[in-house]
């Protein structure tokens, strides 16, 4: 073995290891999330371990991928000063729910921009929203896709005449402030790994915003995971996700001072999963959906994770990993989501005494 060359690397990292100083954050995560493996998925592939980190059992109301965002991102409300936190995403937001629930907890105000219109019944995430407390003002689609920004400035600036300083926070917390969240899941991953004993191929996560991809891509190099992070796309494509990636990357750079080349940090998106648009689940991600359940008593939701992962096995079994020893897919949440469309799923009822 070439112990200088060994030693000269050992140093390297602590030099990049001391380098990575966090920004403002407050504490909402239940952390360190377990690293698992899928033992009875793995054995009929023939091919990788398959590994999920539970990044669903963060805590905060099962707030999953969110909260490690929000952890950051209210650090910096704080930091400034705020009082209100405001936010935007679908009617049945992940994201905007997390916020509900953090702001509460941190005795913030929180006021929701929804794209969609009311129902009749809050379900769900929806119900969560209102019972946290947040004000939540609804926008037509075609107006939200239109003018989001705008609409949330200008939010803003009515709390400002009303004497109160709000924080705008972007849909799922996706930003250079949010990415953070990420980067300090890879220095969890670097420990998880060494525990187990082994070095992932590949670190696989779903990307709907772009927050969670960002943050993985920043932490694999700066804590050298040495490993392929890659992602599922369930919303927009891929040349889009590259785009704004890259963008945050730059502006996470420039805010925080950092020397890391970010441009030359590979952004991976795999295509062909969306099926008919973001939120809408098919009947073989359905089928994904219960067959992770049934064989590892893990539930994914419709809208992120049973997307990612029925394409991360349909990948698998397409020859993509060929080679791979382990994957880590890491579980998001969403489980309020999967009950806002439980309609979606038809069981067989055994009648009988």
């Amino acid at each position: 073995m070439n112990w200088s060359a060994l030693s000269h690397r050992q140093s390297r990292t602590q030099q990049t290891l001391m380098a990575v100083s966090y920004p403002a954050r407050v504490k909402l995560a239940q952390l360190p999330t377990p690293l698992q493996l899928l033992e009875r998925l793995s054995a009929p592939l023939g091919g990788p371990r398959l590994w999920i980190k539970r990044d669903d059992l963060t805590g905060s109301a099962l707030g999953g991928n969110k909260v490690r965002k929000l952890e950051f991102s209210i650090g910096e409300a704080l930091a400034q000063g705020c009082d209100t936190l405001i936010t935007c995403g679908g009617v049945q937001s992940n994201h905007c729910r997390a916020t509900a629930i953090a702001g509460a907890r941190m005795g913030l105000r929180v006021h929701l921009c929804l794209r969609g219109q009311p129902e009749e019944m809050p379900q769900a995430n929806l119900f969560l929203d209102y019972l946290a407390g947040a004000k939540v003002s609804y926008v037509e689609p075609k107006t939200y896709n239109a003018q989001r920004a705008e609409l949330l400035v200008e939010l803003q600036q009515r709390y400002a005449q009303s004497g109160h300083k709000a924080f705008v926070i972007p849909a799922g917390a996706s930003d250079e402030i949010g990415l953070w969240g990420y980067i300090v899941a890879c220095e969890e991953l670097k420990a998880d790994c060494a525990r187990a004993g082994f070095t992932p191929d590949y670190v696989l996560c779903p990307v709907g915003s772009g927050g969670t991809l960002a943050g993985l891509i920043l932490g694999s190099a700066l804590y050298e995971l040495g490993t392929t992070v890659t992602s599922i796309n369930v919303d927009e494509d891929a040349e889009y996700f590259v785009t704004k990636i890259h963008a945050d990357l730059r502006k996470w750079k420039e805010r925080y001072g950092q020397t890391l080349d970010v441009d030359a940090l590979p952004i991976n998106v795999i295509e062909g999963y969306l099926g008919s648009g973001y939120g809408k689940a098919g009947p073989e991600v359905l089928w994904t959906i219960r067959r992770v359940a049934r064989t590892e008593g893990i539930i994914l939701d419709p809208v992120y994770t049973g997307k990612a992962f029925h394409g991360l096995l349909s990948e698998i079994e397409r020859g993509r990993f060929k080679g791979a020893r382990n994957i880590i897919f890491l579980h998001t949440g969403g489980v309020f989501g999967l009950l806002a469309q439980q309609s979606e799923f038809h069981f067989e009822t055994e009648h009988g005494q």
